[in-house]
């Protein structure tokens, strides 16, 4: 019954990246895991936020971000490594959790009771998870996934692993192991981290993103009129909540600066707020105008691309 940290679902307590009076309790499901996963470890996560400046419009959505595997081995010893499944998975799990390393896998969310009342038993949804205890003789699982730390069990337990079914034509999911190493004394994380940051800069869109999305979206407009709740969703989804939830984790980032004595940074944290909020006020905007097959404010959208240059600008300056 590999166990890797003493943990009971009943009583976790998640990180405050998760707090309900954030805009965005939840960002997407990897970026969710590491924040519950780290800070179980005993890691402070905010210090693996620098990647969430240099995000982008991909032309039909944003950039789907994920914290980049090497600042997690830099930051914490981490060193993340994908592994193969050639044997049944949870073969695998038993045998990479009994030494030592975590298993993050995708796993169907129909099954995961966590995401009851969006997915489970409504919606086949692919999600990423971290396990952490995992019982085969029991048919239970303990793993991250979201908000927090959560478990399945019994028919659950068989359907998530498809126990009950024998086809030879469904793919194996991306799994990944996380192997700990020596990490650095806590004492150098800030600094650490700010290097990660200044190399985001690098990384930043030569132009500023949110004109490329206004155009798009435009663009979109007349399609999404035409749509459905369906449509929303997954258009809100890779659009509104992508970079929403992004810019508040990057606010919230920099707040974490001011807090180990690193200043300069707060102007720049307000206008990523700015942007955070003002994106989810938008999107049920959006869900509005939709319904009433009404025309749209495009303006916001503007002013989120103010309030984008300003703040990039700040921290280049800051640094």
């Amino acid at each position: 019954m590999p166990r890797l940290l003493d943990l009971d679902p009943a009583g976790y307590e998640r990180h405050r990246l998760h707090s309900q009076q954030r805009d965005w309790a939840e960002t997407n499901c990897y970026v969710d895991i590491w924040i519950e996963l780290l800070h179980a470890m005993g890691h402070e996560p905010l210090a693996a936020m620098p990647f969430t400046l240099a995000i982008d419009f991909e032309d039909d959505q944003w950039t789907f971000f994920k914290p980049p595997l090497g600042d997690l081995f830099d930051l914490y010893g981490l060193d993340v490594q994908e592994m193969a499944v050639w044997r049944p998975l949870v073969e695998h799990i038993e045998e990479q959790l009994s030494h030592g390393k975590f298993v993050l896998v995708e796993l169907d969310s129909w099954f995961l009771p966590d995401t009851e009342g969006s997915a489970y038993r409504m919606a086949h949804v692919k999600s990423t998870v971290a396990i952490n205890d995992f019982d085969p003789a029991a048919q239970r699982m303990d793993y991250f996934h979201g908000q927090g730390y959560y478990r399945l069990e019994g028919e659950d337990y068989r359907g998530v692993f498809y126990l009950d079914e024998d086809d030879p034509s469904r793919l194996p999911p991306y799994v990944e192991i996380v192997k700990q190493r020596d990490a650095p004394p806590l004492g150098e994380l800030p600094e650490i981290s700010l290097q990660l940051l200044r190399r985001q800069l690098r990384l930043l869109p030569r132009r500023n993103p949110f004109e490329r999305f206004r155009e798009r979206f435009e663009q979109d407009l007349s399609h999404l009129m035409e749509g459905d709740l369906e449509l929303f969703h997954a258009y809100s989804f890779a659009t509104f909540r992508q970079f929403g939830a992004c810019y508040e984790l990057a606010a919230g980032y920099l707040e974490w600066l001011g807090e180990q004595g690193i200043d300069g940074f707060e102007d720049a944290r307000r206008d990523l707020a700015a942007i955070s909020s003002a994106s989810k006020v938008y999107q049920f905007q959006l869900a509005r105008a939709m319904s009433r097959r009404k025309p749209l404010d495009l303006s916001p959208i503007d002013a989120m691309g103010e309030h984008w240059t300003a703040a990039m600008d700040r921290i280049s300056d800051r640094l």
